[in-house]
């Protein structure tokens, strides 16, 4: 008789947690799909501590009634959560599939240990909250679409190649759902980064080019230009590597070099080679604009390939 209560007691204490599991994982897809929009970073803060909540809620409680499984699945998401924590970083897609996929080892893992089919409600309010595609229907997709873009040498992006590259790994990992979402969300965050890149080059390029030129007649060079360039160029170079623009990363670094050589031996350069770099600034200005409207260009192709939302 007493085995009875104590499976009674046990049944109890499991329909207690599936409740409790229905709600902390409704708060984190919620606070998920919210990430993916960009919020500002005190709102994202918020949502990060949502998502740690629900899981540490979850693997707790799942350890007190013995559910190992679930205890698992759900504390093995936590370094997922740890990727997307800053907001200054641009996530990729591969970070929030990643925490999606873990995200569904939850599932599984509830459902196995509780009978109670937790993978129906979550695919279901995937599919009516955020539209979803198939990544190897995606791939055959973006491949059709690469085809139809011209290159440009040098200044060819190769977005749309990175994320074929991106959605095979999915594949590869046994995803089969992918949120059109999470996509657009990284495509809008790059777009983001590279306008406000293309809006600094055109802030400081003058102010630079200007500088430089004074470098021409060192007898009226005012105090402290040389040194004003060399940080406006470590600038520029920082800001392009953190979009990846390589032409101006490879310019920026190489400028930065001979700045520094001339401000530590106090050297002077002749007329003639002033006006090349300055030249020089001008051509990798109009280089930078040109690698910005090409991934415009593929963003926009990405996008219209994408389900509608």
């Amino acid at each position: 008789m007493s085995g009875d209560t104590s499976d009674e007691f046990q049944n109890e204490l499991v329909e207690l947690f599936v409740q409790e599991a229905h709600e902390w994982l409704q708060n984190i897809h919620v606070a998920l799909d919210e990430i993916q929009q960009g919020p500002p970073p005190e709102r994202h803060a918020v949502l990060i501590n949502t998502l740690t909540a629900g899981v540490t809620n979850l693997g707790g409680s799942a350890a007190t009634i013995n559910l190992p499984n679930v205890e698992q699945a759900s504390f093995a998401a936590l370094p997922f959560i740890e990727a997307i924590k800053d907001p200054t970083k641009s996530f990729s897609v591969q970070d929030f599939l990643s925490l999606c996929k873990q995200l569904g080892q939850i599932h599984t893992a509830l459902t196995n240990a509780t009978g109670v089919s937790f993978d129906a409600e979550a695919e279901s309010e995937t599919v009516e909250a955020v539209p979803g595609l198939s990544p190897t229907e995606f791939v055959e997709t973006l491949r059709k679409l690469q085809s139809t873009q011209e290159t440009t040498g040098p200044l060819e992006r190769n977005l749309i190649k990175t994320m074929i590259d991106q959605m095979e790994g999915q594949v590869q990992a046994g995803v089969q759902h992918v949120g059109v979402d999470v996509i657009q969300g990284y495509l809008d965050r790059m777009s983001e980064s590279e306008e406000a890149f293309v809006q600094v080059v055109d802030e400081q390029l003058p102010t630079l080019t200007a500088q430089l030129s004074s470098l021409a007649d060192p007898a009226s060079l005012p105090g402290g230009v040389l040194e004003a360039s060399i940080r406006e160029v470590t600038q520029l170079r920082a800001e392009a590597q953190q979009v990846n623009v390589t032409p101006a990363m490879t310019f920026f670094s190489g400028l930065h070099s001979l700045l520094s050589v001339l401000a530590q031996h106090h050297m002077n350069l002749a007329a003639p080679r002033v006006q090349a770099i300055t030249d020089r600034l001008g051509v990798v200005r109009k280089l930078i604009h040109q690698w910005v409207e090409r991934g415009r260009s593929e963003r926009a192709a990405i996008g219209q390939a994408l389900p509608a939302r």
